[in-house]
């Protein structure tokens, strides 16, 4: 058993950073943790660095536009946050924000405390939180505040820092709702100066801020720059040239931005009137904008679309939450129970554990129902941003930065070009000022220089592979709304699966019934029945039609998926008197009865006659708990005397409550059989109630009827898998792609997915790695167990040194996968940080995951070096879509959103489409910016030796080379389409790496022999006339000629051999226009060498060589260069080996290990056969179990905020295992009814204060459950110790206690 030292940490690599005493933070702790500094305005520093600015004109400016951060630090003083007018935020990403402080009095008003003298009332000393509502506030207080990210953070004076503002979701008991009458006009205005407007809008940014912000990106700065000395230069025809590109391109951003903010938008935005209750029982019609929270509204009859967080308090709702789920299964709500009412004590409100009470912002209210006339009524408890919608809505707007190495080693290798061409504007001045050349005419040639050796169009010629992947994907209904995405998915290596409609089909179909024989000993089942409506009338027929949650709206039978396909099978009918909204009314509203003509009760088996119908109708219903793992219902028979008690749910748990006897003895075998085979498996129950009246029946407490039942069988059912997901799984792994699977499923279908679709191989090791939260003093514990053999426990190895446990891995067998589920994810985050890393890299299942813990997986891998595509089809997955590299959601609605990529058909097919167009776009854009830095520094050569003797290419041969040549290139490039299969080989992301640096050197020292060997070759012609300097800039020279010529030709060469194909590009031979471009551009400059025209030798002001035979000379000399580079980028850069070797000697010389976090990772797994440490001895099943277990109990973790329930006195403590010498823990504890011999797992122990070790008991009266219906139940353990000490007691403050023996191995 691995052991923490039961800190929490927090900052090792992944999760919150570590937090430095020395510093302020605000959310510490927490996700969205920000160190914290105030400043203050002064003057004089504001007036001396405007002084600088207007003295480099506004360049300075510009900069601090770049850098806000150092623009607060050179206007203003660093002060304490108490007095701060401005803060600078640096959030977990390393990115500064910069946030005004406001002041505002209780009316809305702005507060200026320069102008005003602030008194001690100003700063809200009568609160401590910033939860706290404005009645609190004195007449006289003052709101300070700032705003981040959507987030308004309240100053708070006691604690001297600012605090994000809060709702009622906290520090508030279930009782204050209850008592809610309703705000007054005037708490709402303040409240409303304190909250805001309920209104969750997205700036849609008008286009002239769009375009300012553009032109000032960095590289639209610089290409104004380059325009502006173009045009200064004379240089007309290119300047506009680039200037019409960059429109273009500008536009197209521009349109992009809007499209992608507008659909935001109009997705999230929504407003409708609201009935507010303005005191007792008057409600009047507002707008959905001016909610605040504490005020009481009515959900109408119709449903609606929820504005708001709310608790209801009266009534009951059925609501669709698939915008936070991504399930559209119809869920009930029910009201807020009030505990102070039956116990008097308190119960705070919390809204993870009363999330079945609360009605969250952006879910549908399909339908309301209530008792009589009484309206449907819920308390406000979140409005705008801080609802469960906005943060959504924020995730979006703010998703973690995405630095792809491609674009950091750009402007890396951009730098380098600036400081090359910073050597050539030295060489350049010194030259010209020797030759005395004017001031003007040195200034524009040393700029100039710039321009050329940082091409300006390189922008534009960058994104033109991103464009024609774009419109190859639109072609395959893949659609991207973020096409700078497009590159960082050739990167990808690994994808994570959302598993129910996305890997599999939406719903679950029903595979069959395994009834049992019935015998009162010796009971086992029968052979499975597949089609339910053939099974006899009975208890196992009548629990398939009665025992769901379905209802009838708008005459169409809705619910869950599984009800329904259950109800289906049995092919009855279900009808429910009287109006949708008043079925609380109703005795019994729901009626069920077999569709056959012969509907006559079977006398036999209900004791009734034989003439009466058989109908059932359901009377009361115990909707399903995740944390129960079941639902029951009491139905009476028409005719019968006595109701009956139907269950299902968990196969284990149902087992649990039935009397042992009637439990097949097969069970846990047929069990396994179908669980491991994929099947989601459901048993159900049953029990008469010969001796209980209606009103018993309506009073009696959960507990007391579920227990004693009577197995009845199994229900066997499948979630196909989509036809499209087993091959392209394979395909990716053939690719060497990672595939993860992160679903909120349960881990036994996940893992049987898993296997189905290939994900895992049918002879790899698949572990569980579970964790037992920390008991008191004894810290949180790490459980491993192998998943295939529930039998067989993992090794154990014993040292020397303090108790250590560790895991065996079989020979032959090495590989190994990690699963685990969500609740042992949050607890290792928060418990065993350092070893996340090895859990992602060995990890592929993970199941029972939150949306939060989706995106915190994506995160946790993208910290180890991966590069992450997450595919999923809901709102619940939008956080990972976005977080991840590449999302693509296979839905059109929030998912689409959020993630770059949309999918128009619903299967996985497009991730290796989206992969293969992704490594060609980044492949393409590889070889655009080595070409476009290659021209440069040829064009950089040719004009420093042309400069050497005062010349220098004319205009319309710049024009040539940039436009015809360049440009032409540039864009057909782009063209060739993805190779049609993913290699195992991935793509390079960097730049600075050994092959794009090799290629760069190699290539243009061949460039550079060639253009100075043909300058001195020249010049030993018979025929040669140096070129004279003249006043008129006649360039026209056998040298200059020469030059242009043979670089004319190189960057055709170029083109050719960095237009890699395969394996990420077809063959440029499938590119038709670049190779008919190709084609026309060699003809002409072949034309230009051998026999141009004289109006073509007047208009480019070129001088022919006299000797024909020499033009020659030139063409054999490009055509040697040609072959040169094209044979030493084949063989020697393109070779796997040299390649490697020259890696290898450049990481020995610089010291340097250039691999992945990862694959340190996967070596250190390696090299360690006995990692994971373990201690198991237990089955994963029976670890499932108890980690979703509701009953299993901490008798240290204690807290006073706990309603008491006290049970009876015949209840006891039983154990399923018994203790292990010595090991402090004697197992897992339940509660069980001595007469039943069946454990009771509703009844659990609370947290309460109480005296030593003495542990009231009590049960539980509401089941905790997340907003997304992912369980995170309790999972304790009681220590030997403490049960010793406990075995006398009786009472204690007059509530029942444990009754125990006195060795607790006779638990």
């Amino acid at each position: 058993m691995v052991k923490s030292n039961g800190q929490i940490k927090e900052g090792t690599g992944v999760g919150i950073p570590t937090m430095d005493p020395s510093k302020t933070y605000v959310n510490p702790g927490v996700e969205g943790q920000m160190e914290i500094y105030g400043y203050r305005l002064n003057k004089i520093k504001r007036a001396v660095t405007w002084v600088f600015i207007i003295l480099t004109v506004g360049f300075l400016r510009l900069i601090f536009y770049w850098k806000p951060d150092w623009y607060i630090k050179c206007t203003r003083d660093p002060v304490s946050l108490a007095q701060a007018e401005t803060v600078l935020l640096l959030d977990q990403y390393k990115r500064w924000l910069v946030s005004q402080v406001r002041l505002t009095t209780q009316d809305g008003e702005p507060f200026d405390p320069r102008h005003h003298t602030l008194t001690s009332s100003h700063y809200s000393q009568t609160r401590d939180t910033p939860a706290a509502s404005n009645s609190q506030l004195g007449e006289e207080s003052c709101l300070r505040y700032f705003v981040s990210k959507k987030v308004k953070y309240l100053w708070v004076k006691n604690k001297a820092a600012f605090e994000r503002q809060q709702g009622l979701e906290s520090n508030h008991p279930c009782s204050y709702f209850h008592e809610a009458k309703g705000l007054s006009q005037k708490d709402k205005e303040r409240r409303r100066v304190s909250y805001g407007f309920n209104s969750i809008r997205v700036h849609v940014k008008p286009i002239l801020v769009l375009l300012i912000t553009e032109i000032l990106n960095p590289f639209y700065v610089f290409q104004l720059f380059s325009v502006i000395l173009w045009y200064f230069d004379e240089y007309y025809y290119y300047a506009s040239a680039i200037i019409v590109m960059s429109a273009i391109s500008i536009t197209a951003t521009i349109y992009q931005t809007r499209t992608m903010q507008r659909a935001l938008k109009e997705t999230i935005h929504s407003e409708e009137i609201v009935g507010v209750c303005q005191g007792k029982n008057d409600f009047a019609d507002v707008p959905s904008d001016l909610l605040v929270p504490g005020d009481i509204i009515e959900i109408p009859r119709q449903g609606c679309v929820m504005q708001v967080d709310a608790v209801l308090i009266t009534g009951n709702c059925i609501v669709n939450e698939s915008m936070l789920t991504g399930e559209s299964v119809p869920v009930t709500k029910t009201p807020l129970p009030n505990p102070q009412l039956s116990t008097n004590k308190e119960v705070m409100f919390n809204i993870k554990q009363h999330s079945r009470h609360v009605l969250f912002c952006g879910t549908k209210v399909i339908q309301t129902r209530y008792y009589g006339s009484e309206k449907v009524k819920a308390v406000v408890i979140r409005t705008g941003f801080m609802t469960s919608k906005g943060e959504l809505v924020r995730s979006i707007m703010y998703p973690k930065p995405v630095d792809f190495k491609f674009t950091q080693d750009s402007y890396k290798f951009i730098g380098v070009l600036a400081l090359i061409s910073a050597i050539g504007m030295l060489y350049t001045l010194i030259i010209m000022v020797q030759r005395g050349d004017s001031a003007g005419h040195v200034v524009l040639r040393v700029l100039d220089l710039v321009t050329i050796v940082v091409p300006p169009a390189l922008p534009a010629a960058m994104t033109i592979g991103i464009v024609f992947a774009q419109s190859r994907l639109k072609d395959r209904l893949v659609y991207c709304i973020s096409p700078s995405s497009i590159n960082v998915t050739g990167s990808i290596n690994v994808v994570c699966f959302d598993k129910t409609g996305t890997l599999t089909e939406d719903g679950l179909d029903m595979w069959g019934v395994v009834p049992t024989y019935g015998q009162e000993s010796n009971n086992t089942f029968q052979a499975p029945e597949h089609d339910p409506s053939l099974l006899p009338k009975g208890p196992l027929s009548a629990a398939m039609a009665t025992c769901h949650s379905l209802t009838i709206i708008e005459g169409v039978i809705s619910g869950d998926p599984l009800d329904l396909k259950m109800f289906e099978s049995t092919k009855w009918d279900l009808e429910e008197p009287g109006e949708d909204a008043s079925k609380f009314d109703v005795f019994s509203p729901t009626v069920v009865r077999p569709k056959t003509s012969d509907n006559k009760r079977i006398s036999a088996s209900f004791d009734s006659p034989d003439n009466i119908p058989y109908e059932i109708g359901i009377v009361r219903q115990f909707t399903f708990s995740s944390s129960l793992q079941r639902m029951s219902v009491i139905t009476r028979t028409l005719g019968s005397t006595h109701f009956d008690l139907y269950t299902k749910g968990a196969p284990e748990m149902v087992a649990s409550l039935c009397r042992q006897e009637t439990v097949p003895v097969d069970f846990h075998d047929v069990l396994m059989q179908y669980t491991q085979q994929g099947y989601r498996v459901i048993a159900v129950a049953y029990k008469p109630l010969p001796k209980m009246s209606l009103v018993k029946v309506q009073r009696a407490q959960r507990e007391q009827m579920e227990n004693d039942l009577i197995f009845l069988g199994l229900l066997v059912m499948e979630n196909r898998l989509k036809q499209e997901t087993s091959p392209v799984i394979r395909q990716l792994r053939d690719a060497d792609l990672r595939t993860i699977m992160v679903t909120g499923d349960n881990m036994l279908t996940a893992l049987s997915v898993a296997r189905d679709c290939e994900m895992i191989d049918p002879n790899d090791k698949v572990i569980l790695v579970t964790v037992v939260p920390p008991i008191g003093k004894q810290n949180a514990q790490i459980e491993w167990t192998y998943a295939e053999d529930t039998k067989s426990k993992v090794e154990e190895i014993h040292t020397k040194q303090m108790e250590t446990y560790s895991l065996e891995i079989e020979e032959g067998n090495e590989h190994f996968h990690f699963a685990i589920t969500g609740k042992s994810w949050g607890l290792i985050r928060q418990y065993y940080p350092d070893i996340i890393p090895k859990l992602v890299v060995r990890g592929t299942v993970f199941a029972r995951m939150s949306p939060e813990q989706k995106s915190q997986l994506v995160e946790a891998l993208q910290e180890v070096g991966y590069y992450v595509g997450m595919c999923g089809d809901g709102a619940n997955d939008c956080g990972a879509l976005k977080t991840a590299h590449a999302g693509v959601s296979l839905s059109e609605a929030e998912a689409s959103v959020a993630s770059p990529f949309t999918s128009k058909e619903p299967n996985i097919t497009c991730i290796p489409a989206v992969i293969k167009e992704g490594r060609a776009a980044l492949v393409t854009s590889f070889g655009i910016f080595k070409y476009m830095a290659t021209y440069s520094l040829c064009q950089f050569i040719s004009v420093l030796l042309l400069y050497w003797i005062g010349a220098n290419l004319t205009d319309f041969q710049f024009l040539y080379i940039d436009l015809a040549l360049l440009t032409t290139l540039s864009i057909t490039y782009g063209r060739t389409g993805a190779y049609p299969k993913l290699v195992r080989e991935r793509p390079p992301v960097s730049l600075i790496s050994t092959a794009p640096i090799m290629s760069l050197f190699i290539q243009m020292s061949a460039m550079l022999a060639v253009q100075v060997g043909t300058w001195f070759y020249v010049k030993e012609q018979p025929w040669f006339e140096p070129f004279v300097p003249n006043e008129d800039d006649e360039y026209a020279s056998d040298e200059e000629n020469a030059v242009f010529i043979v670089s004319a030709f190189q960057y055709i060469t170029l083109a050719i051999i960095y237009s890699k194909g395969s394996p990420y590009r077809k063959s440029i031979f499938s590119n038709y226009w670049f190779l008919a471009n190709l084609i026309v551009l060699t003809a002409v400059t072949v034309w230009l060498t051998v026999y141009p025209l004289q109006f073509i030798i007047d208009f480019m002001e070129l001088q022919p060589p006299p000797s024909i035979p020499f033009r020659l000379i030139l063409l054999g000399i490009a055509v040697a260069n040609f072959f040169i580079c094209f044979l030493l980028e084949t063989f020697l850069i393109d070779t796997n080996l040299i390649r490697q070797k020259c890696q290898n000697a450049l990481q020995r010389c610089m010291n340097r290990d250039d691999r992945y976090h990862y694959e340190a990772v996967e070596e250190e797994i390696a090299e360690l056969p006995q990692w994971p440490p373990v201690k198991s001895s237990q089955s994963i099943v029976d670890l499932l179990r108890i980690e979703s277990s509701p009953g299993v109990v901490d008798v240290d973790d204690i807290s006073p905020t706990t309603v008491l329930t006290p049970l009876s006195d015949s209840t006891q403590l039983i154990s399923p295992k018994s203790p292990e010498p010595d090991s402090g823990y004697s197992g897992t504890a339940s509660l069980v009814s001595p007469n039943s011999g069946s454990s009771n797992p509703n009844a659990i122990l609370p947290d309460h204060p109480v005296e030593g070790n003495v542990v009231p008991l009590l049960s539980s009266q509401e089941p905790t459950d997340l907003v997304d219906t992912y369980p995170v139940p309790i999972d304790r353990t009681i220590r030997n110790e403490q049960l010793h000490q406990m075995s006398n007691l009786t009472t204690h403050n007059n509530v029942p206690l444990l009754q125990l023996g006195h060795s607790a191995t006779q638990l």
